[in-house]
């Protein structure tokens, strides 16, 4: 919690949302994140942008993805090399497709819910 009050304390911010590193999760990581006020995410959508393959490679991996529809929450890398050249055609790939962008806070169930294998909040 020492990073979630020293973001409060600069910017007034108060952080709820919390996406496990490497997307390692289990019950206790869940309750623990609850425990602290916050909402653990997770993706179901992997630009895999990380591997470096391209910019055609992300978009391709993460518009023909066997995951993507309406919910879904993509993982892209700000430090990887080719993310940055591939959103803007990404972006206007799936607006054509019919999607939409939305925070993440907008997205999300705040309770009575469950997370799947593949990463998804399901409402219970």
């Amino acid at each position: 919690m020492k990073v979630h009050t020293k973001v409060q304390e600069l910017t007034g911010y108060e952080m709820f949302l919390f996406r496990p590193p490497y997307g390692d999760y289990d019950n206790a990581v869940v309750k623990t994140a609850k425990d602290c006020g916050y909402f653990t995410i997770q993706w179901d959508v992997d630009s895999l942008d990380w591997k470096d393959y391209g910019v055609d490679s992300i978009i391709k991996t993460v518009t023909q993805h066997k995951h993507l529809g309406n919910g879904s929450i993509i993982l892209c890398h700000n430090g990887a090399k080719f993310t940055s050249q591939a959103l803007d055609t990404l972006i206007a790939t799936l607006k054509n497709e019919g999607y939409s962008f939305v925070p993440i806070s907008e997205l999300i169930y705040k309770d009575n819910y469950h997370m799947n294998h593949e990463g998804r909040q399901i409402k219970n």
